[in-house]
This record gives C-alpha cells, structure tokens and sequence, in this order.
C-alpha cells in the first residue's frame, strides 16, 4: 500500500494549469510515479509483530540521490552526528519525535508495536514533489521550491505517512472509500497530534493543519489540508480550490483517488476536531486516547464506512469515560455535527 501525501487532484491540476511548462512536466512525473507506486492490492497482509517492551528508536536515513530507486545510500544511522545536509536531519529528528510521540502518548514501541526499525529515503527524484510511506518506510522529493517546499520541513507530514504504517499494523484498513478516507483521515488526526504534541500545544492552541509550510512562497494557500475547515486550505490558480467536504450533505462521489479517499477524509477530520476542541486541554490525552484505542482495539472490520467508526469510537468513549461522560458526550456530538450520525 503507497499512501501519498499531495492528493493526486492537486497534482492532476498542477499538470494541466500550472503557469511554468517545468512545473506541468514534473507534476505528470509525480503523477506518473505514484500511479506506478500504487500497489494493485487495496490492503496489504501484515504478520503480527513480535512483542518487544525496549523502547528504543532504530533510525536510519538514506540518500536516493535525486534518483528513482530505493531505498538508497546508508547516509545517518541511530546515534550519529548530523550531517549537515538540512533535509537528512530533518527526516532523523522527526522520526525519532513519532516515536517517542506514539511511546509517551499510548505506550506503543515504534510503528508496528514491536519496535520496527524506521527508515527514511530523502532526495527522491529529481525535484519530486510528494513524500509517502511504501508499505515499509517513508519517502520524501525535494519539492519544486515553485509550489512545494522541502517535503521534510512540517513535523506533521511525516506524523502522517508514519501513521499509515501504524494503521496498517492496526487494523490493515482498505484504501478505498469510506475506509481509505478514514485511513488519510487516522493519519491526519495523528499527524496534527504528533505536531501538537511537539510544540506543547493544547487543542485550541493548535492549528489544525495539515502540511502547513510546504506550499512555497507567492501559492494562495495555508496548507494542504485544514481539519478545523476542511475546504479552506488553499484556492490558488495553480492548485485549484480545496475540495474537501466538512459535512456529509457535501460527501463527494467519485471514482478518482481511490473512491475520493484525500477528499472525503475532511468529514472525519472535522469530527475529531470537534470532539477535540469540545473536550479541551491537550488533544491527545482524551480525544486521542478514543481514536488511538479504537484503531488499535482489533475490533475494526478492514472495510469499515464512517458510521461504523462513529458507532466503534463512541463505543470506545463509553468505555474509557461512561455513557453519561463528558468525554462522550463530546464523541457523539461531533459525529452529529457532520452528518455522520443523527
């Protein structure tokens, strides 16, 4: 499974609209790698991990070297000196602040539970404008410095690719429709937690952002994503306007992306903002708590729809909070609030 983080409708209008004939070039290369990224299977078989209680990241980032291939040149192990290559460091710290993120918000050792060794390919391509977890480690291009960025500058986009892995341990859910949706949104939820996490950040500190810094200076646009206002992201000529719903009347039907999976992940991710910023303090505490425990219970069929969520992290709240719990309260209405549930 080849979970991306640049939507391919923002690629697909980079190619057609973009002003630059080098931008449209490389957004088709982009578009054509991760069309070929794809894997044909929708889920993949993951072996259960081997417990493993010694909480100790294993690190290692590697150099594709502006080249197409993986996993590259060995160039930061685990405890070495940084490197001074900018973009190598940045893969290294963030990975080690997702892992301690997971081990001191949920006791968890590492992307699979059992302390999984984390690699990181950077300098992938030549100016490849998106990064994505391969079923076995994270990739990051360069950006295009035109639109995107370096794509190891926001905590949160590796947070999110690294929780697809998570997810992918946990409950294997298919990338496709209602399920691929609440796949790209567990990672967003996660991603935004990691970073809040990071900065000390409490729920209505928070931004709420997916991406933020990775559009490049003169694109009309905060971020890729906005979990607080989904559709609010960006309206710029080269991007187009998002397209994200944030209630199910607007729930998009289509057959692109995977049955929509980057566009409609925008109603979860509004629930649990909802839900965050009802039950305050620091989101991954109690709000997280209930999203964590419900990916990770072993009770989430693979292809589960958004109503089957609610119904499983409601569930869940009742549990850890009681049905007349505030906390509970705050799920249940959040799920309301976006149409998924009356």
């Amino acid at each position: 499974m080849r979970c991306h983080i640049v939507p391919p409708h923002m690629l697909d209008r980079i190619a057609r609209d973009a002003a630059d004939p080098a931008l449209r070039d490389r957004a088709r290369r982009t578009l054509a790698l991760t069309s070929a990224q794809r894997s044909e299977r929708r889920t993949l078989q993951v072996s259960p991990p081997s417990p493993n209680e010694d909480f100790v990241p294993d690190r290692t980032i590697k150099d594709a070297e502006n080249r197409e291939e993986l996993p590259g040149k060995p160039v930061r192990a685990e405890g070495a000196a940084a490197t001074g290559d900018k973009v190598v460091d940045q893969a290294y710290d963030w990975l080690g602040a997702t892992f301690d993120f997971y081990e001191a918000a949920y006791r968890r050792n590492s992307i699979d539970g059992a302390g999984l060794a984390m690699i990181s390919t950077v300098h992938y391509g030549d100016k490849y404008g998106n990064a994505f977890w391969n079923g076995e480690q994270m990739v990051y291009g360069d950006g295009d410095g035109a639109v995107f960025t370096e794509f190891t500058g926001p905590l949160d986009v590796t947070g999110h690719e690294l929780t697809h892995g998570v997810t992918q341990y946990a409950a294997n859910l298919e990338y496709y429709g209602q399920s691929g949706a609440l796949n790209e949104s567990l990672s967003d939820v996660f991603g935004s937690l990691i970073k809040q996490w990071h900065l000390g950040q409490t729920a209505d500190q928070g931004d709420w952002l997916i991406g933020q810094g990775l559009l490049a200076e003169g694109i009309n646009g905060i971020a890729l994503r906005s979990m607080k206002e989904p559709g609010t992201a960006y309206d710029d000529p080269q991007l187009g306007k998002d397209p994200q719903p944030g209630h199910m009347d607007q729930y998009v039907e289509t057959y692109r992306d995977n049955g929509g999976v980057h566009i409609n992940s925008g109603i979860p991710n509004r629930a649990f903002y909802l839900a965050a910023a009802a039950i305050g303090g620091n989101a991954w505490e109690k709000a997280g708590r209930v999203w964590y425990d419900t990916l990770t219970g072993g009770s989430l069929s693979t292809d589960i729809d958004f109503a089957g969520f609610a119904a499983a992290t409601i569930a869940t709240a009742t549990r850890l909070y009681g049905g007349d719990g505030t906390e509970t309260g705050a799920v249940r209405e959040a799920w309301r609030g976006v149409g998924v549930s009356t």
